[in-house]
């Protein structure tokens, strides 16, 4: 497995992973990689999803629809 390094992250956003690591009986370490687990496969989900949908219409799909789409992925990734 990889090494990445990450600087300068705002302390309140430590403090708030420290939290959700301490909630979930996790280090912080393995909080981290589970946080950018579940991004990284929402995301991928969503455009599967999306693509699925595209293959699926009967019309041209817009940019419009498109950024919903990945607007709500977003929000979602933000729940966490």
């Amino acid at each position: 497995m990889a090494t990445i390094t990450v600087r300068n992250i705002p302390e309140d956003v430590i403090t708030m992973i420290k939290n959700r690591a301490r909630r979930n009986k996790r280090s912080m370490e393995q909080e981290v990689r589970t946080i950018l687990s579940e991004v990284v496969l929402d995301r991928e989900r969503a455009m599967k999803r999306i693509e699925s949908l595209w293959q699926q219409q009967k019309r041209p799909i817009s940019k419009e629809e498109v950024d919903a789409w990945l607007r709500k992925a977003g929000q979602n990734e933000n729940s966490l």
